[in-house]
C-alpha cells in the first residue's frame, strides 16, 4: 500500500490494534461530548478530561506495535492533535491574562475546539475506510 506522502506501508496492523485505535477515537471523542455538554470548553475537556489522557498514554505506550502499518499515522494524529490543543490552549490562557486578550483568547479557544473536533472526525473516518492519515 503506497500513502500519499510517498511512504511504503508494508505490514498489516492485527485486528486487534484496529481496534485499539478506534477505541483511541472514542475515548477522544468522548471528551469533545464532555466539552460540548459540560460547562467548560471542548478545549480544556480534551486536555484536562481523563478519557484524552488515557487516550495519548496508549498513543505513546502502542506506538511501537503499529509502525510499519497505516494506524501508525493515525497515532501521530491523535499525538499532534494533543499536543497542538495543548499549545494553543497555552497561547490562549496567556491572552486571557492581558485583559485586552480576553476576547482574542476565547475566540482560539472556541476555534480550536472546532479544529479538535474536525480532527477526531477526520481521522475516524479515514480509519473507518482503511486509510492512513497525512503526515
Amino acid at each position: 500500500m503506497l500513502e500519499s506522502n510517498s511512504r511504503i506501508v508494508s505490514v498489516v496492523p492485527q485486528r486487534g490494534l484496529v481496534r485499539l485505535t478506534h477505541i483511541i477515537y472514542l475515548l477522544h471523542g468522548f471528551s469533545v461530548l464532555m466539552g460540548i455538554l459540560g460547562p467548560a470548553l471542548i478545549i480544556t475537556t480534551f486536555l484536562t478530561g481523563w478519557p484524552s489522557i488515557i487516550a495519548v498514554i496508549i498513543n505513546y505506550a502502542k506506538r511501537d506495535d503499529v509502525r510499519g502499518t497505516y494506524l501508525d499515522s493515525h497515532f501521530g494524529w491523535q499525538i499532534r492533535t494533543f499536543w497542538y490543543t495543548l499549545f494553543w490552549l497555552v497561547i490562549a490562557a496567556i491572552l486571557f491574562v492581558t485583559v485586552i486578550g480576553i476576547i482574542f483568547a476565547y475566540i482560539l479557544a472556541v476555534g480550536a475546539g472546532l479544529w479538535v473536533f474536525y480532527r477526531i472526525i477526520r481521522g475516524w473516518t479515514a480509519l473507518n475506510d482503511g486509510k492512513s492519515m497525512p503526515a
